[in-house]
């Protein structure tokens, strides 16, 4: 399969490591949405940036996949009218679980898996804070014998260790979806 890359190589054919990167990016993604959907509207609010994101770079290679992209960050912000902080609904693993499978399948479909990367870099960063984290119990537990972690890995999401710093939850949300942007 040819995927596009940026401009000095343009078409790059993967092959058979499609398969794998199409894997990769569902299992990310959809596990690190399922992470940021503990604070109230962050899931949402990084969930919509993404999609339109996604949807900008997907606009010339499949216009349908587009207009999907539009309306599912159409459906973010206005599930976010409730979701917002002191939420009154909440979505749960099950909405978190879509939107996640929703992003990586607009990946996989046109093989822009370098966009979703970008446009998902929250949901990244929460997963390689939590694989951090793994690896150094790993290590302290090999070493030590006690398996303890560090100061910066003792919470088990990164939005967790910002609120033991004393970030309250607003801040939290409204930094993760500045930084979305």
């Amino acid at each position: 399969m040819l995927i596009p890359v940026p401009a000095p190589i343009g078409l790059l054919n993967i092959g058979r490591c499609y398969l794998f990167l199409s894997t990769f990016s569902l299992v990310c993604v959809t596990y690190g949405t399922t992470l940021v959907d503990e604070l109230d509207g962050m899931a949402s609010g990084v969930a919509a940036l993404a999609f339109v994101g996604l949807s900008i770079a997907v606009l010339p290679i499949c216009a349908d996949l587009s207009v999907f992209g539009a309306s599912m960050a159409g459906a973010c912000v206005g599930f976010l009218m409730h979701n917002r902080y002191k939420a009154s609904i909440h979505m749960g693993s099950t909405g978190s679980l879509a939107l996640g499978g929703a992003l990586a399948a607009m990946a996989s479909c046109t093989g822009m898996f370098l966009p979703l990367f970008i446009a998902c870099g929250i949901f990244m960063l929460e997963v390689l804070y939590l694989i951090m984290q793994v690896f150094c119990f790993n290590i302290t537990k090999r070493l030590n014998g006690d398996g303890r972690t560090r100061w910066l890995f003792q919470a088990e999401r990164l939005h967790n260790r910002l609120e033991a710093c004393g970030v309250k939850a607003p801040y939290i949300i409204a930094g993760k979806v500045k930084a979305a942007r």
